[in-house]
């Protein structure tokens, strides 16, 4: 397995739509592995291909507290919200590090998609499973979490994102 370079905000790669997975071979099957690690490593719970220059529909993640249930989304599709309540929860995110800012979202949705083994599947994902996927699902349409924040503090976001880079 290897580390993977994680796209920082503001790279317009980010912004990049992934495409579906046509079929699910051994180099699909490394990506992900390479993916988890690369999330494992950053402290992350959730990482789309799209933040590892990647623009594939693919999604890995272990919200698990011993890191030892990682999941992998293939081609994920929101099939329906299960609860049209909305929650605010604090979100992070590994390609805009330090930052974690106070979203809302459905608290649970029922996703399809391919696992690891090439094979469709159905999840109901609640609470902070389906913040998880649903983040991680706007990376693979090119949105971010700053997106949903206003411009002025985007464009701080942004500025302290810069610096960053540049320091490093």
């Amino acid at each position: 397995m290897a580390t993977l370079k994680i796209l920082i905000f503001p790279d317009p790669k980010l912004r990049t739509v992934a495409e579906p997975v046509k079929e699910v071979n051994d180099s699909i099957i490394k990506l992900t592995e390479d993916m988890l690690e690369t999330m494992y490593e950053g402290e992350g719970i959730g990482l789309a291909a799209t933040q590892v220059d990647v623009h594939k529909r693919i999604i890995v993640i272990d919200i698990s507290n011993e890191k030892n249930d990682p999941i992998v989304l293939i081609n994920p599709k929101i099939n329906k919200i299960i609860n049209e309540e909305i929650k605010s929860y604090s979100e992070g995110c590994l390609s805009v590090p330090g930052i974690f800012e106070e979203l809302e979202r459905p608290s649970a949705v029922e996703i399809i998609a391919l696992g690891i083994d090439g094979k469709e599947f159905t999840l109901v994902a609640e609470d902070i499973l389906s913040v998880v996927i649903q983040h991680e699902m706007d990376h693979l349409e090119g949105k971010m979490m700053v997106d949903f924040l206003s411009n002025l503090k985007r464009e701080m976001i942004r500025k302290k994102m810069v610096k960053l880079r540049a320091s490093k």
